[in-house]
């Protein structure tokens, strides 16, 4: 077995309820500015722990998908998942309560598409994401199929098309 390790660091200025800082991937594959969470919404351009925990899951869920249907003999021309996580803020702080994955797979080939419900609860037990969370956090998977939609005609990057 292989280990690996993955590492971001914080940079943050002043208190915790208007403060603000950035995230930086060792990698240098991002920066994002980051803030605390309000339940209010958060200002264009910044995101929060949970929002970045929800872009890991979309990450490890869709490439999980790819590598599935890949291992079943199967092809896709493209996999667009979006993930929500919904928090609680409470006396103890804020709390993960489920993150809901849905998914769409576009130009399917040599899988049937009512094989993929199945193959999500695969992915989702796969996903080193859902496995990091999993115990505390409900996951609900939800994939279907689609004809391949064009980008102009998606209202949202965040919102799939049709899954079932």
């Amino acid at each position: 077995m292989a280990t690996f390790s993955r590492s971001a660091e914080v940079r943050w200025t002043g208190d915790v309820m208007h403060g603000s800082g950035e995230v930086v991937a060792a990698s240098g594959a991002f920066v994002v500015p980051i803030r605390f969470p309000s339940t209010l919404g958060e200002p264009p351009g910044k995101t929060t722990p949970e929002e970045l925990l929800a872009a890991s899951h979309a990450t490890c869920f869709g490439i999980g998908l790819r590598s599935v249907i890949g291992r079943r003999g199967g092809s896709a021309s493209r996999v667009i998942v979006s993930a929500t996580v919904t928090a609680e803020k409470g006396s103890a702080g804020i709390r993960i309560l489920s993150s809901h994955l849905e998914g769409v797979v576009e130009g399917l080939e040599k899988i049937d598409e009512a094989d993929l419900p199945d193959i999500g609860r695969e992915v989702a037990e796969g996903c080193t994401i859902s496995a990091a969370i999993r115990g505390t956090v409900e996951i609900t998977p939800k994939i279907g199929a689609a004809e391949s939609i064009q980008p102009a005609s998606r209202e949202s990057p965040s919102k799939p098309a049709r899954a079932t």
